[in-house]
């Protein structure tokens, strides 16, 4: 029964070693189910945050998490608004990671609120002048342009297809997904702002306050090119662990080089945007609060928030992977292109990381010391809780729906290992199909 699930001509590992691994997952799955547990019945109290940190873990692996699934909506851009046609070929892995990206920030989001079922005050009682209730409508929203996105591979597996209704509908549904890919940049561009213009805007915390354009701070505008930077970077890295754990090639080449420059770019353009904002917070905007740039590095508590955050931001986890990506021979190079993805998914983390927690660690008032904070397990638990089902939920995608329309071609059955297979020229071949069609 299970092989008739799987996508025709492809090969899967058996089903026992399938289940083995997801049952190893779930394992962390429970960790998790039982913390959450905890967490809704007992309530915020199973957390160690205080007055001080009112936003802690979860709100990092929440800024975290939505930054990384901005590979989704920018990767959709470039395919069906820009025209980049060999992105046809990952796009739908990409709609797929944003999509269980941005269900375990809504995920965590309702443990953070405390009484999610209270979630729906947030829609019907709405602080129109608060930008987390601009967040969470194109939270939401957005997750729905994902799930419309990911829909049409759900009814795209061999056995769902064979339904004439759900095989049209999945046909028709992929000729109109410009309007979706269009929409959903619409949103992504404007929740991943204002979740930076939230620290952005705290003039009563001028580790993260900045000057901006009317209303818009400037980090505003520097969280969305980092998850538009960085987003790409995640769904190659992603990509590149499940092609090494299938032990199979599953995209060309040609199609992770143009995606791994673009990124490259993109990363490039944002650090520069970046060290420009921090040398003008640290000589101007800092100092009009009464604040020296080292007051907000030094007499910390132990190296937490050092000035090493700062330079590996900026330079390990940001210049480094930028000068990769856009050169031919670091994308090219199977070990940089690791190192370079790897370090900007880790650069986007750091930055969220010090603009969540950093922030309300550093004191403001003279009589005021370094606040110290170290989550509850229940917090670790139900972080991973969400990794743990997104982990899950790819695995059996990847098992059970075409995700990549290049995998048949690139492992043909009783082909030889994929290290062996001669990569095809740069340029589609006539015959190639959309990945509807494929």
């Amino acid at each position: 029964m299970d092989s008739a699930l799987i996508p025709k001509g492809v090969k899967r590992c058996p089903t026992w070693q399938f289940l083995l691994w997801i049952g190893a997952v779930s394992g962390v799955l429970l960790w998790g189910v039982l913390a959450m547990i905890l967490v809704y019945f007992k309530g915020l109290n199973q957390t160690n945050m205080n007055n001080a940190y009112g936003f802690a873990l979860w709100i990092w692996a929440d800024l975290a998490i939505i930054a990384l699934g901005g590979g989704a909506f920018f990767t959709g851009f470039l395919r069906y608004i820009v025209g980049k046609d060999e992105l046809k070929n990952i796009v739908n892995f990409a709609v797929l990671v944003g999509f269980y990206c941005y269900v375990s920030a809504l995920m965590i989001l309702g443990f953070d609120i405390g009484q999610p079922l209270r979630g729906w005050f947030i829609f019907w009682h709405a602080n129109v002048h608060s930008m987390l209730t601009e967040v969470a409508f194109c939270l939401s929203a957005y997750l729905g342009v994902l799930a419309i996105e990911y829909l049409p591979l759900i009814l795209e597996n061999r056995q769902i297809d064979k339904v004439p209704f759900f095989h049209n509908m999945s046909h028709n549904m992929h000729e109109i997904m410009a309007v979706f890919a269009a929409t959903g940049a619409f949103l992504s561009f404007f929740h991943q702002g204002s979740l930076g213009g939230v620290p952005g805007v705290l003039f009563a915390r001028p580790f993260g306050f900045r000057e901006g354009v009317f209303v818009w701070p400037w980090t505003f505008f520097l969280f969305t090119w980092s998850a538009a930077a960085c987003g790409p970077c995640f769904t190659i890295l992603i990509t590149k662990i499940t092609e090494t754990a299938a032990r199979k090639k599953l995209v060309k080449d040609n199609v992770i080089e143009l995606l791994a420059k673009i990124s490259g770019w993109m990363l490039a353009t944002y650090i520069t945007a970046k060290i420009i904002d921090t040398i003008y917070w640290a000589v101007v905007t800092a100092p009009s609060k009464g604040f020296n740039f080292l007051d907000f590095y030094s007499n910390n508590s132990g190296s937490w928030y050092g000035l090493w955050i700062l330079i590996a931001e900026i330079g390990l986890c940001g210049i480094v992977p930028a000068a990769i990506l856009i050169t031919d021979k670091g994308r090219k190079t199977p070990a940089t292109l690791w190192l370079a993805v790897i370090l900007a998914v880790v650069g986007v983390c750091l930055n969220r990381w010090v603009m969540v927690l950093q922030v309300l660690a550093i004191p403001v008032l003279s009589f005021q010391s370094w606040n110290l904070y170290f989550p509850s397990w229940q917090e670790v638990a139900t972080t991973l809780l969400p990794v743990a089902l997104g982990i899950i939920s790819i695995s059996i995608s990847y098992r059970y729906l075409p995700i990549f329309p290049q995998e048949l071609e690139l492992n043909p059955p009783d082909s030889p290992p994929a290290e062996q297979v001669a990569e095809e020229p740069a340029e589609a071949s006539e015959g190639e199909m959309e990945p509807a069609e494929a």
